[in-house]
């Protein structure tokens, strides 16, 4: 059952557009815009929570199994380290922006991108 949610999940979070913004171009104005482009962030947010539990669990079988704790720390590491590329990247995409106003939306979609790269990263190591 968890698998299901976490498929459902996953395939929420990963539209056929690779740009989040261009996803919401629809919309209509910059508000409009960046409020999709907040839902989507929402919706990869919790795909991201579900995928990092479902490898966690898998981690943590492996090491029983193993008997050594090795994979949860490496990955509690990893996402760790992941978590503080994404927020630095990030606000650098924001910075391109020269702070005008699509600066907020820049940062999300961004965050979304790098969201969904990551739930397939994890999703790769949950068994």
């Amino acid at each position: 059952m968890l698998r299901k949610v976490a498929c459902c999940l996953f395939l929420a979070a990963t539209p056929g557009f690779a740009d989040p913004a261009l996803e919401c171009g629809d919309a209509g104005s910059q508000v409009e815009i960046g409020e999709c482009v907040a839902d989507d962030e929402e919706r990869v947010e919790a795909a991201l929570a579900a995928a990092l539990r479902f490898a966690l669990d898998a981690a943590e079988e492996l090491d029983n199994v193993t008997e050594r704790v090795v994979a949860v720390p490496a990955l509690e590491a990893g996402q760790k380290a992941w978590e503080a590329y994404r927020e630095e990247h990030c606000a650098f995409v924001g910075a391109t922006y020269g702070g005008g106003s699509g600066t907020g939306i820049a940062i999300r979609s961004c965050w979304t991108s790098l969201g969904r790269a990551r739930v397939d990263e994890l999703m790769r190591y949950a068994r």
